[in-house]
């Protein structure tokens, strides 16, 4: 199964080499200081719909084995997993600092915070975490503030700018000017294979009208384009063109091997991107 990930090889991103496969951006695992991977479904030991990465703790699965599943696949990308920052994702836009105190929340000690879908940190060994299984993963990175933060952009957060607000948020907190901020937009759903209809296709199309197309033969089907509109979003936030990196691997056209709400429901385990500065 290890050597059947390698057709996930895109311009952008390539699969580990480790025991414990996971995804990378090429350009961002060139850079000094930082550490960052995606989760497959291939690795772990969750067993059934989980099979076998699974991340998600609040799935039915049980807890001993998502928890090996985080120690395994964060060694395969060389951070701790005592050191990980879980988020709350709602589908909503609030972005939280997060610090050195905070490592291990949401896995091995409970959160205190709730409804937090983006994190952003300036402390090397805080190893922030964003899931998904459809939904947009935006990697956001500074390498002149030393600065990171992650994003969770489903279409409500893609509409409501969420990688902006992040943007935005590290800016306030950390002096990041965007012209300097890396963008990297992770594994999830394609433009082509992503389909919505009724108020959420009308908001699109008065919105961001370019990313957003009716199916073929069909009245109120239209596909959009996220990973386009977030990096529309990422624009207007002042990012350059040229330091937006879409990864192009579908959750869809490889649910084989990768978790995706669109092919199974609810009947899923869940992945995870992880970022963190390491000096």
């Amino acid at each position: 199964m290890r050597e059947a990930l390698n057709y996930l090889n895109t311009a952008e991103m390539a699969v580990s080499d480790t025991e414990v496969p996971f995804l990378y951006f090429r350009r961002l695992a060139a850079q000094k200081g930082v550490k960052h991977g995606c989760s497959t479904r291939v690795g772990g030991v969750s067993s059934g719909v989980f099979s076998s990465m699974n991340l998600g703790l609040e799935r039915g699965d049980p807890t001993e084995n998502v928890t090996e599943n985080y120690r395994r696949l964060c060694g395969a990308i060389g951070i701790r997993a005592e050191d990980v920052v879980l988020p709350n994702q709602v589908h909503e836009l609030v972005v939280r600092k997060a610090v050195k105190a905070d490592c291990g929340k949401g896995l091995f000690v409970p959160r205190d915070y709730a409804g937090v879908d983006a994190q952003i940190t300036n402390e090397p060994g805080v190893a922030l975490a964003v899931f998904g299984a459809d939904c947009v993963p935006v990697f956001l990175f500074d390498p002149e503030t030393r600065a990171i933060g992650t994003a969770h952009a489903g279409w409500r957060g893609t509409i409501g700018r969420i990688a902006a607000k992040t943007v935005s948020a590290m800016q306030k907190e950390f002096g990041c000017s965007p012209k300097h901020i890396e963008a990297y937009i992770g594994v999830s759903i394609c433009g082509e294979c992503y389909t919505v209809g009724g108020e959420v296709a009308q908001s699109f199309l008065r919105e961001f009208p370019d990313a957003i197309k009716r199916r073929a033969g069909e009245d109120d089907v239209w596909q959009l384009d996220l990973w386009q509109v977030n990096r529309t979003v990422l624009e207007e936030a002042g990012l350059k063109k040229e330091h937006i990196v879409t990864g192009g691997v579908c959750t869809k056209c490889h649910s084989d091997v990768l978790f995706s709400h669109r092919v199974t429901g609810d009947a899923r385990g869940v992945m995870a991107g992880f970022l963190m500065l390491t000096e």
